[in-house]
């Protein structure tokens, strides 16, 4: 999820030099936000000050460089901000593992793709649009997948629930991303049949990768 929409991104436009220190400032910002996300759920400041401290003093010279050579860029970076206030909520009432919770999570990876465009130069803001599109739909859908291998397992109505949204995301893909259908089906498989398999959280991790990479391949060879 850090990575698939960055990439998107670069194919959306073209790979520029200034995507390598953007993406260290990416990866900055998410080593910087998970300690303190848990510094607001636990009140353990000792513990992470340190590391929150750490990766805010590496972060600063990078979204420096990156806000002078692209002022922009701040603009992009205002519709993270309600979206990062909620995974504070939630992590703040101890309830981070909520669905809404995961959803905005996944809105403010899949965002970064825009930004990304602009500094690759990228001038087809619809393919960019569907891309972001494709993105948070697949990662929503991997939110549900995930917890019916994991927290909810056992549980019925959120297995069909996974289903259905799969079954949508198949039909919306088959208006929107045509040339993709086939990983959504594989998508739909995936959400179909791994949960009845007793497959363990370490292997659905090492799966998704496949699946992202699965992804991001058809992407580039089928949809541009």
């Amino acid at each position: 999820m850090l990575i698939l929409p960055f990439l998107f991104g670069i194919a959306a436009s073209a790979g520029r030099v200034n995507h390598i220190p953007f993406f260290i400032c990416w990866l900055l910002i998410y080593l910087f936000s998970f300690p303190l996300l848990q510094w607001v759920k636990t009140g353990r400041r000792e513990r992470y000050i340190k590391p929150v401290t750490l990766y805010g003093l590496l972060l600063l010279p990078f979204a420096a460089y990156l806000l002078t050579a692209e002022p922009r860029l701040l603009v992009f970076a205002l519709p993270l901000l309600p979206l990062f206030a909620v995974n504070l909520y939630y992590a703040k009432t101890k309830n981070e593992r909520a669905l809404l919770n995961d959803i905005a999570a996944v809105l403010a990876f899949c965002l970064i793709l825009f930004p990304v465009f602009y500094v690759g130069g990228g001038e087809n803001w619809r393919a960019a649009t569907e891309l972001f599109l494709l993105s948070a739909l697949y990662f929503v859908g991997t939110a549900f997948y995930v917890k019916t291998v994991i927290r909810e397992r056992n549980n019925t109505r959120f297995f069909y629930g996974s289903l259905l949204y799969h079954l949508l995301f198949v039909i919306i893909g088959a208006v929107l991303f045509p040339s993709l259908l086939v990983p959504l089906m594989v998508l739909l498989v995936r959400a179909a049949w791994l949960p009845k398999t007793g497959i363990t959280a370490k292997r659905t991790g090492m799966l998704e990768i496949g699946f992202s990479l699965m992804l991001y391949v058809c992407v580039l060879v089928f949809y541009f």
